[in-house]
């Protein structure tokens, strides 16, 4: 088990800072934040001007679907395949 290398001050229940050492979020989470709040906004504004009606063909029929609907699927779907494709690789491996 890791130990912090933050130590307790005795007596006021505070962790005193080793040298070298910040408090609060380091740069790098606060950019991780921002570019997922920028990821976020696009992707409403991806969804919201994307809400227009197409023509789905499927193999038996076709029907109608707004075309985030249809993008957010297809994206699903590719994700779901890859995982499997991964795992399937990682165990030829071993």
């Amino acid at each position: 088990m890791a130990m912090s290398a933050a130590r307790e001050n005795p007596g006021s229940g505070t962790p005193t800072l080793e040298p070298g050492e910040r408090k609060g979020p380091r740069k790098r989470d606060q950019a991780r934040t921002a570019a997922l709040v920028i990821l976020a906004v696009l992707i409403t504004l991806f969804a919201v001007l994307n809400t227009k009606q197409v023509k789905v063909e499927w193999i038996v029929g076709s029907g109608k679907a707004p075309l985030i609907i249809v993008i957010v699927i297809s994206l699903l779907v590719g994700i779901i395949l890859t995982h499997f494709a991964e795992r399937r690789a990682a165990k030829r491996r071993s």
